[in-house]
């Protein structure tokens, strides 16, 4: 039996609305597009459509520091960058992709953000200056706090509505 319309607007999401919502990429590297970038084409885009916000280096803001921290997270004042933090370089794709620039989130093409990563990657030290980063690379590359987090014990249960 079909539901009614409840408040006479929306349609039914087709298979094509659901397949462009999902954008999502996974710890695995599920869902990363084709497409490459290099450290070199990351510099570009980094300068061109991040460092007003980023700072040139990535560690000068005014918006969050992208670069350093490495081993201050056992400290009294712990900063929280890409390579200090992060465990998973297929999550820098998935949320630059997702919701960078700030001003015009999901506008980079995927060249632009594997080039994006590959310099972000480099600047923290985690790959070499003549790696091309893809879908098939990026997900063997080891984040420095790869074992950082612990997973939540607790069993999921189900709403009691």
């Amino acid at each position: 039996m079909a539901e009614e319309a409840r408040y006479g607007f929306g349609q039914p999401a087709t298979e094509a609305d659901i397949k462009a919502w999902n954008i999502d990429i996974t710890p695995t590297g599920e869902g990363l597009p084709p497409g490459r970038g290099t450290v070199r084409q990351g510099a570009a885009v980094y300068s061109n459509k991040c460092a007003a916000c980023h700072g040139p280096t990535g560690t000068e803001g005014p918006k969050d520091r992208l670069v350093g921290g490495h081993g201050s997270l056992a400290t009294e004042h712990p900063v929280k960058t890409i390579g200090s933090y992060w465990p998973y370089a297929t999550t820098l794709y998935d949320y630059i992709f997702r919701a960078m620039p700030f001003t015009a989130p999901q506008s980079l093409t995927a060249d632009e953000v594997y080039s994006l990563v590959a310099w972000l990657l480099h600047q923290n030290g985690i790959i070499p200056a003549t790696m091309v980063v893809d879908a098939q690379t990026l997900p063997n590359v080891t984040m420095p706090n790869r074992d950082g987090f612990v997973a939540d014990p607790r069993p999921d249960v189900e709403s009691r509505e």
